[in-house]
């Protein structure tokens, strides 16, 4: 049973985690019209609430990590058409980028929040809690999601940068991408090999200084 600093922990960590997912999940259906694609926003993806987002399983995730203190999940991926896209690999680029980059915007939002916020011991001082832990819960969402592994964002950045012939040979990973991304993550714990974390603290701690430059 969870004692009281983990559920306190996890208070603190929810909130900022659900709509890091939520405004990851609305970045790529926003972006996707944008293009020409109305299929998320006719099933119901274009929209805030995070009902409409989140994944069974991932949300399970999502609750585990977050007791422990970094919080890490997924939703449901947004669906995209693209028989609407124009350029459909350079296309699906920048949609499979918004996500990311929403992340890094709710990073620097909650950084600035910090910064107007007073330091306090009661509601107010839980509230920079949460403004904290929205920084560090969006950098990693962000770099986790471009690791460049199917079905992640990232793989669908590096498909829409190479040329055609190698895009389409990358994408044959499509079907064994959760696989080889379990076994990474799996393999990554057990030979503590500190891949992920390497690929994500690094740029993470490079963005979280430059946040509390910008805003201290």
């Amino acid at each position: 049973m969870p004692d009281i600093t983990s559920l306190l922990t996890l208070l603190i960590m929810l909130p900022p985690l659900l709509f890091a997912l939520t405004f990851h999940e609305f970045a790529h259906a926003w972006t996707a019209l944008k293009f020409g694609d109305p299929t998320a926003r006719l099933q119901g993806r274009l929209t805030l609430n995070p009902l409409m987002h989140l994944d069974p399983v991932g949300t399970v995730m999502l609750v585990i990590t977050a007791i422990v203190g970094f919080g890490l999940g997924w939703a449901k991926p947004v669906p995209v058409d693209t028989r609407y896209l124009k350029r459909p690999r350079q296309d699906m680029l920048w949609i499979a980028l918004a996500g990311p980059v929403s992340n890094l915007i709710l990073a620097f939002v909650c950084g600035w929040i910090l910064s107007v916020v007073p330091p306090s011991d009661n509601m107010v001082g839980t509230f920079r809690e949460m403004a904290l832990a929205g920084i560090r819960v969006n950098l990693s969402l962000a770099f986790f999601n471009l690791l460049p592994i199917p079905p992640l964002d990232g793989s669908r950045v590096v498909a829409g940068l190479l040329p055609a012939q190698q895009a389409y040979q990358y994408s044959q990973l499509e079907m064994y991408g959760p696989m080889l991304l379990i076994g990474l993550i799996m393999a990554d714990s057990f030979l503590r090999l500190n891949l992920i974390q390497t690929w994500i603290s690094v740029p993470a701690l490079f963005f979280f200084e430059i946040i509390f430059k910008l805003f201290s």
